[in-house]
């Protein structure tokens, strides 16, 4: 065991650098992280169009469930010259950082792993793999279930024919838009949460009656953080929220069972150690 630990310290001790070649190393990761979202940028760019009939289809499955004749389309206008022009950058730049996300998370990855253990190293490299997983699953998760509800129940406000006025929702294209990025981009780092504290779990910086201790803090954070990147409304703010917590409950699960195979683990070493 003792030799383990020496081992552990040279490693640490033969990793270390300067300062300054920290900041320099951080400087590149920055920009390797940069250039990929930039090329994604451009691979994405010509096929905006698509990507966006891509993210209008909640929006179409939420008028049928609300009894508008599919026949009648997708109705949505932008109210400047250049205002297409401006969502087609902004959906680029969407799915730009949906696909550069493997290469920024390995950077982030490579830039800590040289202050980390062995044993870390071979711990981080699981979640590193499971973080793209968990983005696309958030993701997917806005697509298919949150935002087809809030959808829906922005078009029970519609008033029809009632004493010769009728209301209809006609959103902007940009506004639709920044809903569906803001609500994908928001549950795809959430779902981060389960990965970061199992990481953080797994190399024994937090444990689950941390995560227990903590949890009305988690749940006053959860609602600032629903509040901040939703519609002003509960129904969108609950959406949110309840997803996330559930998240968080699942991240305890997880952390426990991550500690029980620890001190499995822990128990063997010291009766190989005994003999």
């Amino acid at each position: 065991m003792t030799s383990t630990v020496q081992g552990d310290q040279d490693e640490i001790e033969a990793s270390r650098a300067p300062l300054l070649d920290h900041l320099v190393e951080l400087r590149n990761r920055l920009w390797v992280a940069c250039v990929a979202v930039v090329v994604a940028f451009l691979i994405c760019f010509p096929f905006s169009k698509q990507i966006f009939l891509f993210l209008v289809e909640p929006f179409k499955a939420a008028l049928i469930v609300a009894g508008h004749d599919p026949a009648d389309g997708v109705q949505m206008v932008f109210t400047h010259a250049f205002g297409q022009f401006f969502v087609n950058m902004k959906v680029a730049l969407f799915a730009a950082i949906i696909l550069s996300f493997p290469v920024v998370a390995y950077q982030l990855y490579a830039f800590v792993a040289p202050g980390l253990y062995k044993r870390e190293k071979a711990a981080v490299a699981p979640f590193l793999l499971a973080a793209p997983v968990m983005f696309l699953v958030g993701c997917a998760f806005v697509f298919y279930v949150a935002l087809p509800f809030a959808l829906r129940f922005a078009l029970t406000q519609e008033v029809a024919d009632a004493g010769g006025v009728q209301i209809t929702y006609l959103p902007k294209v940009d506004e639709y838009l920044n809903l569906v990025t803001t609500l994908a981009l928001a549950f795809g780092f959430v779902g981060q949460i389960p990965v970061v504290l199992a990481l953080l779990a797994r190399v024994g910086m937090v444990g689950a009656s941390m995560l227990r201790k903590g949890r009305r803090y988690a749940i006053v954070g959860i609602a600032a953080f629903s509040a901040l990147v939703t519609p002003p409304d509960v129904i969108s703010m609950a959406t949110m929220a309840l997803p996330v917590y559930l998240l968080y409950e699942i991240s305890i699960w997880v952390v426990v069972v991550i500690e029980k195979a620890r001190i499995r683990a822990e128990a063997r070493e010291a009766a190989a150690a005994s003999v």
